[in-house]
């Protein structure tokens, strides 16, 4: 029965543990955001910095996993290329050793009265809880929000760990459990394989090493036990990369895994010669018996990860060409991923970052824009003369602006179920229905090629009057496009709040046009065929002015939630008010637009 609720305890240790690492890293990559992203493209350009950039980035979010997850989700970006990839894998094996120095805290000795007492496990643990629950429930903040969950995963981490410590206690004076680790310490090829598959269950090596740091309270853990034990741990954390990995993915993401299987292989081989050799000699022959603490575990794992990246680092090169050797190149790549390769950015496993993930769909979404803007220009080309490699030009685009709007939708929807913050899914909501309003405006470009052809086909003509008109209007509606992208490109709140007064100027000349046109049939200046076209190329130019103007406060309601929330109402305001800026804005669209078509 005792040992029954030994191992109940253990597991619930082992369970609070392992949701303290996964919210204490969930608050670090909501805090870090697009800094993930900078850090790990600039800083990789050589081997030695992008071994630094994967530990530091590792250390950050607290497991090897997700950063090698990060870094194929930043592969299929285009974002990182193999090379790099493989020194942040040798980084990452680094960065995450300081968990295990973190819960050496636990050798912490002091006197009540003196400040380690603070520092130690049993203290620091509801010290971070109180700071965590304060920043959580109490501060309403976003950032402090993040601040809140860092510190109650680091309590809840080390109360796990408490709570392991005390459930392995009643091993130190068990005589079986001290018979069980002879076996391994006589056999360190078990130990090895105990590590690995024990890593594969739990599926972190990091609450692997946190059991043996605990397990060293008992006083039975000797040095030629655990040496081995965490090498298979390293080899147990890089068999989850890989298959994570290599679940649909590019070539060079499936590489990637596969570097970090050779990589801890290799180490794994050469360490355990060493250390063989070592031993045989006589080298320090005190430390293969001795009994060990979590400080030496700590330090064992953090030499052997270092000794391993530095002794392979000049190997970066060699190790590309085996992961390439193992993992061929493939003519049978989806034929979507080859006819649009911007796609690939939209890589599930950036989602374990939402704030890269919406990056990516943003250069997605402004990639979007550009399509729509070159075709409303290939369309309106159309009326001057019709072209039929034109039209089918235009219908590729279309078809592809479709293609991006289906998948970024899709992506979008499914990321949503990872975000956990206000501003985050403020941005997630944006970009869908940003998405949506440039699909339209490249519906409305295939619209105006329709009625070109049906100009072109019916053999009509517009006025010479109706020629000049039709110029203005679209410059100014080519203008509102063009902010609209500069907008989005530049996250440029100002470059937005110039829009709706364009767009307001673009209703009046639509306006004006319409009663311009219609008076011209009276009097039979224009044709009925004619000036129908005319007209419904008014109303389609106004609709993507609209489109634009709807874009624009999407953008200025990113990082503004009053705005976010009820934009008709802040558009209804700003066309009352007396807003300076908005009028001045306004008054040199008319100058520049309207001003010129009642002058005619």
């Amino acid at each position: 029965m005792e040992t029954i609720l030994m191992i109940i305890k253990l597991l619930g240790g082992l369970a609070m543990f392992l949701y303290g690492m996964e919210i204490m890293g969930d608050g670090l990559k909501q805090s870090s955001g697009n800094t993930l992203k900078n850090v790990l493209g600039k800083l990789t350009q050589n081997a030695l910095l992008g071994v630094l950039t994967g530990a530091l980035v590792t250390a950050v979010i607290q497991s090897s996993t997700a950063t090698i997850v990060l870094t194929v989700g930043l592969i299929g970006a285009g974002i990182l290329n193999l090379r790099q990839a493989v020194s942040i894998v040798l980084g990452a094996n680094i960065g995450t050793t300081v968990t295990a120095q973190i819960i050496r805290l636990m050798d912490i000795e002091s006197s009540g009265d003196s400040i380690l007492t603070f520092f130690k496990p049993d203290t620091l643990a509801p010290i971070a809880l109180i700071i965590g629950i304060i920043c959580v429930m109490f501060i309403k903040r976003e950032s402090s929000k993040n601040v809140g969950m860092i510190a109650l995963g680091f309590g809840i981490l080390f109360m796990g760990l408490l709570a392991m410590t005390d459930a392995v206690e009643p091993l130190s004076s068990s005589q079986a459990f001290a018979d069980a680790l002879s076996h391994f310490s006589d056999m360190p090829v078990l130990g090895i394989f105990m590590g690995l598959v024990l890593t594969v269950i739990v599926q972190s090596s990091s609450a692997m090493v946190g059991i043996l740091q605990a397990l060293s309270s008992t006083g039975a853990m000797t040095f030629e036990l655990v040496y081995p034990i965490i090498m298979g741990i390293n080899l147990g954390t890089c068999v989850t990369t890989a298959i994570v990995c290599s679940i649909g993915s590019s070539k060079d993401a499936k590489r990637t895994g596969v570097v970090h299987i050779v990589f801890n292989t290799i180490g794994t081989i050469v360490f355990m010669i060493v250390m063989t050799i070592l031993r045989r000699v006589g080298f320090m022959p005190d430390l293969w018996t001795g009994v060990v603490d979590s400080g030496t575990i700590a330090d064992f794992q953090t030499i052997f990860n270092l000794a391993t990246a530095v002794v392979l680092l000049p190997f970066t090169g060699l190790l590309v060409k085996i992961a390439c050797a193992i993992v061929k190149d493939d003519s049978d790549e989806k034929a979507e991923r080859k006819k649009y390769p911007e796609l690939a950015a939209l890589d599930t496993k950036l989602m374990i970052t939402p704030p890269l993930a919406l990056a990516e769909v943003n250069k997605i979404a402004i990639n979007m824009a550009q399509i729509a803007q070159e075709n409303v220009e290939l369309s309106m080309q159309q009326f001057e003369k019709y072209d039929s490699d034109r039209a089918k030009r235009i219908y590729s685009l279309e078809e592809k602006l479709d293609c991006f709007t289906d998948k970024a939708d899709n992506y979008l929807i499914e990321l949503s179920g990872h975000i956990k913050n206000a501003v985050d899914k403020r941005y997630n909501n944006m970009l869908m229905q940003c998405i949506s309003d440039i699909e339209r405006i490249g519906d409305y470009a295939t619209n105006f090629d329709e009625l070109a052809k049906k100009k072109a086909d019916t053999d009509v003509s517009f006025s010479e009057v109706a020629v000049k008109e039709f110029s203005i209007i679209n410059d100014a509606v080519s203008e509102i496009l063009r902010l609209t992208i500069e907008a989005m490109t530049d996250e440029n709140d100002y470059v937005a709040r110039r829009i709706e007064p364009l767009e307001e100027v673009i209703d009046d000349m639509v306006l004006l046009l319409k009663n311009r046109h219609r008076d011209r049939l009276c009097e039979g200046i224009c044709s009925v065929n004619g000036g129908l076209i005319f007209l419904d190329v008014l109303t389609y130019l106004e609709r993507a002015a609209d489109q634009c103007s709807s874009i624009a406060m999407l953008l200025l309601g990113k990082n503004n939630e009053e705005i976010s929330q009820n934009h008709h109402l802040y558009m209804q305001e700003l066309h009352s008010s007396a807003d300076q800026s908005y009028l001045a804005e306004q008054e040199n669209r008319r100058a520049q637009y309207l001003v010129p078509l009642k002058n005619m």
